[in-house]
């Protein structure tokens, strides 16, 4: 059945899911159908209770709890894997990505008390679309290198396989590692990390200078260190940026492997785009935590399908956008929602008028041909020379 001849919403909205799906690795090709029917319904209902999906999936059964025990039974097959699933779509929508330089953030949140989210995500126009996440039994946001070397190994497969080389790593001050920084050296990707405080900060020639936290700065004032190195280990050369905002108590510590300036702060202040990410999972638009799930293998595949509804949705704010045809769902004389949220506008606007949606999956790189026309200002901007 082609996606012009479906009837009513949730079936076209599944039949222009479903081309999509198909270049993942699947043991069984009705696991696609059953993901496309299950986004199809998060989409539709934003919300991830099975429940709220039910009067959105069309199938043979004539109880709703056969359906529910469908979508049940493919959260928890564990010859489903995210990465052979969500792998090949984000990397075919990379493809168009071109010669620019490529960041990424890296968060985790914990879910429950009991799992923690990790994910590293490309930073894209203002959100953070999800590159690779990774679901523990971890009760607290703070994991180890050793558990975050797997998920970027991952990572670093799929950007290598796009050849994507220019690469920016932005992380808050849990990731603070020089075990971490290295592994990121060897790999040639650069990086801005929040540092803590208590590191030891040395000069070139490895005499202590003082701890970080030791520097105390006016406010509106910055200093840069160049060719220092940090921790007892003496890892380094780096450099490292100290601001201080000219209304906040608190100290701004960022390094990185290239020589720091001013901009720094602002490099990294687009870190944050990750938290609105994850924003949009819970109370923003899916409702993540009024999940029921209560395993991690579970959840993973759960987040993966809030991957690719995000990377579905944020493609289609970009075609509306790239079309002009921005202003038909967006009120606002300059764009005032997400790329996300637009894809999402759209796709209503687009089923209610019987009209093709999510035709194309693709995430191209360069400057934002439509930036938000009012953006609130996060604290990093305001540090000051």
């Amino acid at each position: 059945m082609k996606t012009e001849h479906a009837t009513g919403d949730a079936p076209r909205l599944y039949q222009a899911i479903l081309p999509h799906l198909h270049s993942a690795l699947w043991n069984d090709v009705r696991n696609a159908r059953t993901l496309a029917w299950m986004v199809s319904g998060l989409v539709l209902s934003q919300s991830v209770s099975i429940p709220s999906w039910l009067p959105h999936i069309h199938s043979q059964a004539t109880v709703a709890q056969s359906t529910e025990r469908r979508c049940h039974r493919w959260l928890e097959n564990p010859a489903t894997l995210p990465g052979s699933v969500y792998g090949p779509l984000i990397t075919r929508a990379l493809r168009e990505w071109g010669p620019h330089s490529l960041t990424l953030a890296l968060d985790t949140s914990v879910l429950f008390g009991r799992f923690c989210l990790i994910r590293i995500a490309v930073l894209y126009r203002g959100r953070a679309v999800p590159l690779v996440p990774r679901v523990l039994e971890h009760a607290s946001a703070q994991v180890s290198t050793e558990q975050l070397l797997p998920v970027f190994a991952e990572v670093k497969g799929l950007l290598d396989f796009l050849g994507l080389r220019d690469v920016r790593l932005l992380a808050d001050r849990g990731f603070c590692d020089t075990a971490l920084m290295g592994w990121l050296r060897v790999c040639g990707w650069h990086f801005r990390i929040r540092i803590k405080s208590s590191l030891i900060l040395a000069a070139p020639d490895g005499q202590r200078v003082c701890t970080i936290g030791e520097i105390k700065l006016a406010a509106r004032e910055t200093r840069c260190f160049h060719n220092v190195t940090l921790t007892g280990h003496r890892f380094g050369p780096v450099h490292v940026a100290l601001g201080r905002p000219k209304d906040g108590p608190e100290q701004w510590q960022v390094v990185s492997d290239e020589l720091t300036t001013l901009e720094t702060f602002a490099e990294y202040g687009k870190r944050f785009q990750i938290e609105e990410g994850f924003l949009d999972d819970k109370s923003g638009l899916f409702g993540l935590e009024s999940s029921k799930l209560r395993d991690a293998a579970s959840l993973e595949r759960l987040i993966l399908m809030i991957s690719v509804a995000t990377l579905l949705l944020v493609s289609e704010g970009l075609q509306i956008v790239q079309q002009g045809a921005r202003r038909a769902i967006d009120p606002h004389w300059n764009r005032a929602l997400s790329y996300l949220k637009l894809g999402l506008r759209n796709v209503h606007f687009a089923l209610s008028r019987g009209r093709a949606v999510l035709s194309r999956l693709t995430l191209q790189g360069g400057a934002d041909p439509a930036p938000p026309g009012h953006r609130k200002k996060s604290q990093v901007s305001s540090v000051n020379a």
